[in-house]
């Protein structure tokens, strides 16, 4: 039998598991690591699991399982778990998470000003729009939902590419060369300024359908949406109409209320979404297995364990 002290990896399949393997071997190779299919694991050995959508009722398996690690920035796909155990829940936040987001972010911005939704619809429909121009990063406002690690950085991305960015928060913070807002007093406000909007809130029940009727009404006339939080932040029929409207001009998504989106779901098809898989921060399977082994040691060791995720806050 397998002594105690297992990680089991249970992310992307029986397909993923030799490069989670070499990953882990290179970053720690004392770790002792085990697929989450292997007939061999004693259910009573694994007391840590890095996990992505693990069916209900698979992580009650482990009796001593002491600390459930995701494999992405967000939590919710395990708190879907009516069988979850009480048991502390890691964040993956590595140094490569925020880099990646800040790339996509930008991208998505620049797309965003040089009228790119609208230039993929042309080709689409093979016409020749030598008009669609845009205009300059520094001449359009962003409004960045969210301020914590990611938030940050991606405003500080923006900045730096000219771009004039302003923050909210739920209580104000101070970031250099960020116009910060916070709260529900500045959220009108901030809303009637941003001409592109970034969200990067937490998924929490204040923030469900924070992307309302009346939120895209607030935005100036045009405004583009980027959305890589939450899909339950937007309220997607809401969306299709402020795009069909006028009120919105275009929209990049990056996560969905249901995922994979639903191949007859209207946003594949309309003319100004762009739709991505959900990608937006996704980090390499080296550097998560990097973070995993960093939070395990820290686990074993009893130090500080850092991007725990705090319920009653809700992230």
């Amino acid at each position: 039998m397998e002594q105690e002290d297992v990680l089991l990896v249970q992310v992307g399949g029986a397909a993923a598991w030799p490069e989670w393997q070499a990953a882990f071997q290179a970053a720690a190779p004392g770790l002792r690591v085990r697929a989450f299919d292997d007939p061999a694991v004693d259910p009573a050995t694994v007391t840590h699991a890095l996990v992505w959508q693990p069916e209900p009722g698979w992580l009650a398996r482990f009796p001593h399982l002491r600390l459930i690690l995701s494999a992405a920035a967000g939590v919710d796909h395990i708190l879907a778990d009516p069988q979850l155990p009480a048991l502390p829940i890691v964040r993956m936040v590595t140094p490569e998470t925020a880099e990646r987001m800040g790339d996509f972010v930008l991208f998505a911005a620049l797309g965003m000003v040089r009228e790119l939704p609208a230039l993929i619809d042309s080709q689409r429909e093979r016409r020749w729009s030598p008009r669609l121009t845009g205009r300059l990063a520094s001449q359009t406002t962003v409004g960045v939902m969210g301020l914590g690690q990611l938030g940050a950085h991606v405003a500080g991305r923006l900045r730096a590419a000219g771009f004039q960015v302003m923050g909210w928060s739920r209580s104000a913070k101070q970031l250099p060369g960020i116009e910060c807002l916070g709260g529900q007093a500045d959220w009108p406000d901030f809303l009637s300024r941003s001409e592109i909007l970034v969200n990067l809130l937490p998924g929490t029940p204040e923030t469900a359908a924070i992307l309302d009727a009346a939120a895209f009404a607030r935005l100036p006339a045009g405004a583009c949406l980027i959305n890589v939080g939450r899909g339950s932040h937007v309220d997607e029929q809401a969306l299709l109409d402020a795009l069909d409207q006028g009120r919105l001009g275009a929209a990049l998504l990056d996560v969905f209320d249901l995922e994979p989106l639903p191949a007859g779901h209207a946003l594949w098809s309309h003319p100004r979404v762009i739709v991505t898989p959900h990608i937006a921060s996704t980090a390499s399977r080296a550097a998560r297995a990097r973070q995993a082994a960093h939070t395990i040691a820290a686990d074993r060791s009893g130090g500080a364990i850092d991007h725990l995720y705090l319920h009653a806050r809700g992230y």
